[in-house]
């Protein structure tokens, strides 16, 4: 079965910055949803100045994944939006958050915590080394990815212990980061991948896009009735009463 995706995106440094423009003009979630068609993933987009941030009941149904970069706006992020898709990723929907996502309103509600760090623009040299070989998000990626300019982010991340720690970055000015960090929730798997500042060409790296569409893969729903909740009849005799 075909794996939906629903890539998320504020869609204002490209309408308002003519660098992010001109590197990005289908948009950042327009770049994304290319590679992962080629990918073979039923994809569609959806931009935070839609009716209902394009995210309505009808397409959180629809989505088995949902893909989220933001940045600028997380404040104008409705609560109702947030609450549907939190609610969506602990009934099973996957959830990719990219690069300054971290701040994202979802993703904070997801981990309970500011999930601050460090950071820097100054054209750096990142290498992000794979921690878990054998893991999924991983298959057909080297020892490591390295991005000739990145944007830094760097430790203390405040988020919860990964699950699972999938990439460490190395930056050019000597930082360190958690930039590929698995959890599950409920009953959805959450991955955050750091790189993406969008001044750079990074969603056009091969294996950049590897790792995004590993992920999907990955986060999928499991195609199985979700658990039951609540008050429970026994399914034996108790005390040996009928």
């Amino acid at each position: 079965m075909t794996t939906k995706v629903t890539v998320w995106n504020e869609y204002r440094h490209e309408r308002n910055d003519p660098v992010v423009g001109a590197l990005y003009p289908n948009g950042i979630h327009g770049a994304i949803a290319s590679f992962l068609t080629e990918a073979g993933f039923e994809t569609r987009t959806a931009t935070l100045d839609e009716p209902e941030h394009g995210l309505t009941d009808d397409v959180l149904r629809d989505t088995d994944v949902l893909v989220w970069w933001g940045h600028l706006a997380h404040g104008e992020v409705g609560e109702e939006t947030v609450r549907k898709v939190k609610e969506r990723v602990l009934g099973g929907m996957g959830l990719i958050v990219l690069h300054s996502g971290h701040h994202s309103k979802i993703f904070r509600a997801l981990m309970g915590t500011s999930c601050d760090l460090l950071w820097r623009e100054a054209n750096e040299k990142e290498r992000l080394w794979v921690v878990s070989p054998g893991h999924p998000i991983v298959e057909g990626i080297g020892a490591y990815i390295e991005l000739e300019k990145e944007e830094m982010y760097g430790e203390h991340f405040d988020v919860p212990a990964p699950d699972e720690l999938i990439f460490a970055s190395w930056f050019e000015g000597g930082e360190v980061f958690r930039s590929g960090c698995a959890y599950v929730r409920g009953n959805g798997k959450i991955f955050y991948f750091r790189p993406g500042h969008e001044t750079y060409p990074t969603y056009y790296h091969k294996d950049i896009q590897r790792v995004i569409a590993n992920a999907a893969t990955w986060a999928r729903p499991v195609r199985r009735s979700r658990p039951a909740y609540g008050n429970a009849k026994p399914l034996e005799r108790i005390g040996g009463k009928a």
